[in-house]
């Protein structure tokens, strides 16, 4: 599937049937030759737009798998550099990408919903991992990164519009996510996999009750839809402690 050196259907049907940690220990040796790594111009772009307010110090790339989100971060951050992973093949992939090891850059294995840190970074990053998370998990992981940044440190990913209900796209993941539901229904470990899930209103809502001031900036590389949107947007989300989680702290949107 999708290249000579990607996995194959059986694979990732073997991958499908697992959990979400196993599944990704099966697919790491061959997941830089998928789509669902995210792509180089979508890194890019990022790194362009957190340029205005770097460099930062310490970074933390979320859910890093095979550290991508960290190679973004070492042009960014210029102490320290942590990616965060609960799939140890994900990890052991990325800490053999860097030959020598960079003494800068450390490996944790942990989950994103129980995060060891508290008070460390300037900076964390997430890329193409928030489908593996339910809605009503939001609140709790948003508050794991509140309590990991320190105070004015920001969180920062990339958000893509999503496709209009006339376009073969949209019908391609809804009939993804549908599927997905019923295999949860009926299999067991689950695997939690949803496309349309993860709804910038919804996570804008959450990121202010957690305690963050949200910016929508537009990131124009990749242009607009026919409307005039954004294609695609980068959310930064800076901690503030005045009043802490459930309080709602005014944002703004930049396009």
């Amino acid at each position: 599937m999708f290249s000579p050196e990607g996995p194959t259907l059986r694979e990732l049907a073997v991958q499908a049937l697992s959990s979400v940690e196993h599944g990704y220990d099966l697919l790491a040796p061959k997941f830089d030759h998928t789509p669902f790594r995210t792509p180089a111009p979508v890194l890019d772009a990022v790194v362009s737009a957190l340029r205005r307010t770097g460099p930062y110090g310490d970074g933390l790339d979320l859910c890093c798998g095979t550290g991508a989100g960290v190679d973004v971060l070492a042009t960014l951050c210029e102490s320290s550099v942590t990616g965060v992973d609960f799939s140890a093949g994900m990890l052991d992939i990325a800490r053999g990408r860097a030959r020598p090891p960079q003494p800068r850059v450390s490996w944790v294995r942990a989950d994103a919903r129980a995060l060891p840190f508290t008070d460390a970074f300037d900076l964390v990053v997430s890329f193409g991992a928030f489908g593996h998370f339910l809605p009503e998990e939001l609140p709790g992981l948003f508050a794991q990164v509140h309590g990991a940044l320190r105070p004015g440190g920001r969180f920062a990913f990339p958000v893509l519009a999503p496709p209009r209900p006339s376009s073969p796209a949209f019908w391609m993941l809804l009939g993804f996510d549908a599927v997905m539901r019923v295999r949860n229904a009926v299999w067991r470990p689950p695997f939690v996999m949803y496309y349309r899930a993860f709804r910038l209103g919804e996570v804008r809502r959450e990121l202010e009750r957690a305690g963050f001031r949200v910016d929508l900036h537009a990131l124009p590389e990749f242009g607009t839809r026919g409307d005039g949107s954004p294609r695609v947007r980068m959310v930064e989300a800076r901690r503030t402690d005045r009043g802490g989680p459930g309080q709602s702290t005014a944002g703004r949107v930049n396009v």
